[in-house]
């Protein structure tokens, strides 16, 4: 009896992908015709977003893999794949950083700037809503299912708002200078691409370290994971912690605990009492993030069975 990720919750992880990957590509349309430097930033940072979404959800898959019966070689070798396309992501993703960064000095020190025009506001403006209603989606759906992602889309959604932000104070900047025929004000523009660019190397150093981190995976020494039994020793239902594995991954703790149930309930309420431990350690410890559960029924051993279980076996026993 496992807990599985379910196939809305991979979804849900899914649509946030594909609306960055959306997202991305009208506001590069956008800024490449109407010249905005700040516009192709933003793009930039939405398919950052994108591909540190996509390296999170390559291990989610393979951990989908895994549980299948494959070689411990073959799970070797998907894990060691995974941080390389991670790896991968974030060098394109710090080259277009600087890319954005040098033609926004290099708009700063030539002098010959245009106005934005109306459209590159508005794609801004529509960006942001999108980008707004998908998180909310998002966010209130792991949230509800007890999955620790959830605050992680928060910090992530934080500063791709900071983002956006600062580009539409560079467009509207760039645009009310051509509007009022003040020229200083058309230096807006590329000023929100340098600060864009410096969020966007931000986040392709943010991708690299957090790959070499998920590759030094460490296992929390048993005195740091007995609040953790203990919290699930107190859900009803649990009669003990077989076993609880916790590993460091980053700013997070990842949890593989198995535990043992009443043999005589049902597998419905054996599923109950895991989808209950496992929120519980994920509302009471803020820093855990994923929790895989198996139930297995408890077993006393050889000495104490019960009576009932001595009857359907034809071996004698001392006891009875």
């Amino acid at each position: 009896m496992n807990d599985k990720q379910s196939p809305q919750s991979e979804t849900v992880a899914w649509t946030g992908i594909v609306s960055d990957v959306a997202l991305a590509l009208a506001k590069g349309s956008v800024g490449y015709f109407s010249g905005s430097k700040a516009l192709l930033g933003d793009a930039l940072y939405s398919g950052a977003d994108a591909a540190a979404k996509l390296a999170d959800t390559l291990p989610w898959r393979s951990e989908l893999v895994k549980r299948n019966k494959e070689t411990e070689r073959t799970q070797k070798g998907q894990r060691n794949k995974e941080p390389v396309v991670a790896i991968l992501f974030s060098v394109l993703i710090l080259m277009g950083g600087l890319q954005i960064a040098f033609s926004a000095i290099r708009d700063l020190t030539r002098g010959h700037l245009s106005p934005t025009g109306e459209a590159a506001i508005v794609t801004v403006l529509i960006s942001i809503a999108f980008k707004e209603a998908i998180f909310q989606y998002q966010y209130r759906y792991f949230k509800k299912i007890g999955d620790g992602s959830h605050a992680a889309y928060a910090d992530n959604h934080r500063f791709s708002l900071y983002t956006s932000i600062t580009v539409f104070v560079g467009i509207a900047g760039s645009f009310a200078g051509g509007y009022l025929n003040w020229n200083p004000l058309l230096y807006m523009d590329p000023i929100a691409a340098l600060l864009t660019s410096a969020l966007i190397i931000r986040k392709g150093y943010s991708l690299i370290t957090t790959s070499v981190l998920a590759q030094r995976d460490q296992e929390l020494p048993s005195a740091e994971t007995a609040s953790f039994i203990e919290t699930v020793e107190r859900v009803h239902g649990v009669i003990r912690v077989e076993y609880l594995k916790a590993l460091e991954q980053g700013r997070y703790v990842n949890l593989q605990v198995k535990i043992s149930v009443n043999p005589r309930i049902t597998v419905t309420e054996a599923q109950d009492i895991s989808e209950c431990a496992r929120k519980l350690l994920q509302h009471r410890f803020v820093h855990v993030g994923e929790v895989h559960m198996d139930v297995v029924p408890y077993d006393p051993g050889y000495p104490y069975k019960s009576n009932y279980e001595l009857v359907d076996n034809d071996s004698p026993t001392l006891l009875q």
